[in-house]
């Protein structure tokens, strides 16, 4: 006859779901870190291809990009000879028409930007991603970003990464944990490769998926290998297969004899982030605010992001011939509103923006919000980029708009723009994602802008702390309380250090118990008087030594031949260790969780094994839910 298990209470401190072997972990990491390398040397060669096969060839049109990025293809003539503006409109839409039909048509959930789909595969969807999935984002995004569309290239490389640990951990056939792992540990590489930030893309995976101070520090370790892994690998692919010499240089390069030595400089940057709070605020409802107006275009969804682009593309164009009056190097610049836009960013940080103020602050001003509207329309409608991307563009360029109107009123404390810039795309993203730490460690392996880290904290922290209402991750929780897939751990955690003790209230119910030797018959007869699921049984002393129940009492009452001569020790379990008014009640509710019965016996202590009461499951949860009330309230 089987028998329940016995509860060994010697590892309960320890996690549910700890994997079997910190190594092979630490070693599936290092794979997943592999491929996410390779995966964004595909993404940047396919994004390459398609600007210079469609922006490049039909509009003329090249987008600007930072000096750190690869540089592997010559010049190519435009089959109309030169820049046609206007061109640039037919080639986006494609790019978002071919981008929504594969899409809709292979795989739905890679709309939008991927981060979020990774956040919430993470949750509440036991880290599954469809196999498809990355795939189809990876073409997906290349086609959207690279007609023009503004985009950012972490969402579909955090999702290549995330996928394939997934997709590992699944085909391992790995617990849900260890694929939580993966997963989280493949967000961070992917971003770690395409931005060459190792470091941010750790910290950022552990990060992101909550909106408060949380983290998930299981994943660190794994996180720190696989970041590692993709990164080199991308470096190494970039130099010896397509001879980028800067393959591990940082994306931007900066002007250098950056430093900050002024402690009034934090006044103006106080300025800045307040700044920032109110424009991620605009990103954030732009952003879903279109998203919500395009689901309700009377028109399929596969078409939608063609409209979006379109519009983008109009966006873009309009700010091109408004700014007309300022001359063709203005105007030029201010296409970074469209495809990434990084390259407005790289010429402010390398001396290269010679505008004068009033020129230089209309552009950054239009640029910054222009990028807010194009990037909601292009993403927002259903096309297929990241966000982290755009955000630095918004950041950058309306923290470069205050850094020139600071300096020209306050100019003995703001000396140099591009500390505004760097500084702005911290504070700003840190406002629109609730991701302060990863952000400021971003921002300056993308500038290689250490010097920076003082005045970076502070801002990124005030606009943290200032924006806690909204965040453009919806699928992030505020906490690991909130997240379904720890909500087993909350349980058994805020149970801990509180005794059974402190919960229990004397027995009144008579106890029915029985001893070994007792007939199954008169066991029978006992049960129709009682209340009782599980019934002691007690030795010769009156010490409790076992337990049965109703269940296992109706798997033999039946059977004529075996109850007329059967006794209690036939069918009581083996052994099952009961409580004690010392125990701790998250081991009590494991007690219950890995156990058949409703009710436990409790007896006085460890040296004493007389049988005080039985503890029902449904007292344990009453207990757990007036804990759980003093935890949210403060109470202690």
């Amino acid at each position: 006859m089987n028998k329940p298990k016995v509860v060994d209470r010697m590892g309960l401190a320890d996690r549910s779901f700890h994997f079997d072997s910190v190594w092979r972990l630490i070693a599936l990491a290092g794979l997943v870190g592999v491929i996410a390398g390779l995966g964004a040397v595909v993404f940047q060669l396919l994004s390459h291809l398609v600007v210079r096969y469609g922006l490049e060839m039909a509009a003329g049109f090249k987008p600007q990009s930072p000096l750190g990025d690869w540089q592997i293809f010559g010049e190519i003539q435009p089959l109309l000879g030169g820049f046609v503006p206007w061109m640039i409109l037919p080639v986006i839409a494609l790019g978002g028409l071919l981008s929504g039909v594969i899409v809709y048509w292979l795989a739905p959930e890679a709309e939008g930007h991927g981060t979020d789909a990774a956040i919430r595969a993470y949750h509440r969807n036991r880290g599954i991603i469809r196999p498809i999935v990355p795939l189809v984002k990876i073409v997906c995004s290349a086609l959207t970003i690279g007609t023009g569309g503004s985009g950012g290239r972490e969402g579909p490389i955090a999702q290549i990464g995330a996928g394939f640990g997934s997709f590992l951990a699944t085909r391992l056939k790995l617990s849900e944990y260890d694929r939580r792992i993966l997963l989280a540990a493949g967000l961070g590489a992917g971003i770690a490769a395409i931005f060459k930030a190792p470091l941010a893309g750790a910290i950022f995976a552990i990060e992101v998926l909550y909106r408060d101070e949380d983290f998930e520090a299981e994943a660190l370790m794994p996180a720190f290998i696989s970041c590692t892994a993709a990164y080199c690998v991308f470096g190494l692919v970039a130099r010896y297969a397509f001879g980028v010499r800067n393959a591990f240089e940082p994306l931007f390069v900066v002007s250098p004899g950056l430093k900050f030595a002024n402690p009034m400089l934090l006044v103006p940057l106080t300025l800045l982030a307040l700044a920032m709070v109110v424009a991620s605020r605009l990103y954030v409802k732009s952003f879903y605010g279109l998203q919500k107006a395009f689901t309700k275009l009377p028109i399929r969804k596969h078409f939608r992001p063609a409209v979006g682009a379109l519009a983008a593309g109009a966006v873009g164009l309009g700010i091109f011939y408004s700014l007309a009056y300022f001359g063709p190097n203005v105007q030029q610049d201010s296409l970074n509103v469209l495809s990434y836009g990084y390259g407005l960013l790289q010429s402010i940080m390398d001396g290269q923006f010679h505008y004068n103020v009033a020129a230089g602050v209309v552009l950054l001003l239009l640029v910054g919000l222009g990028k807010i509207v194009t990037t909601s329309l292009t993403i927002g409608s259903g096309g297929s980029g990241g966000v982290f991307g755009p955000s630095m563009v918004i950041g950058g360029a309306l923290g470069g708009a205050m850094g020139l109107l600071l300096k020209t009123w306050m100019p003995g404390v703001v000396t140099r723009v591009d500390v505004f810039v760097i500084l702005g795309m911290a504070s700003f993203f840190s406002a629109a994602a609730k991701t302060p730490v990863s952000t400021i460690i971003m921002v300056s392996e993308l500038t290689s802008g250490y010097e920076l880290l003082v005045p970076a904290m502070w801002v990124s922290a005030v606009a943290y702390l200032l924006s806690r209402g909204w965040s453009i991750y919806r699928e992030q929780v505020p906490s690991r309380i909130d997240s379904p897939a720890h909500r087993g751990d909350f349980v058994i955690g805020v149970m801990k250090g509180v005794t059974l003790e402190r919960i229990w209230k004397p027995d009144t119910r008579p106890i029915v118990t029985f001893t070994l030797d007792t007939p199954l018959a008169k066991v029978t007869e006992s049960i129709p008087v009682t209340t009782q699921t599980v019934f002691p049984v007690l030795d010769k002393d009156g010490n409790y030594c076992t337990l049965f129940s109703l269940n296992q009492i109706r798997r033999v009452i039946y059977e004529k031949a075996f109850g007329q001569f059967a006794i209690v020790a036939d069918i009581a379990a083996q052994s099952v260790e009961p409580l004690r008014l010392d125990t701790d009640l998250s081991t009590v509710m494991v007690d219950f969780a890995q156990l058949e019965y409703e009710e436990l016996p409790v007896v006085n202590s460890a040296t004493s094994q007389h049988l005080i009461g039985l503890l029902r499951r449904q007292d344990v949860i009453a207990a757990y839910n007036t804990r759980l009330a003093e935890v949210q309230s403060g109470k202690t």
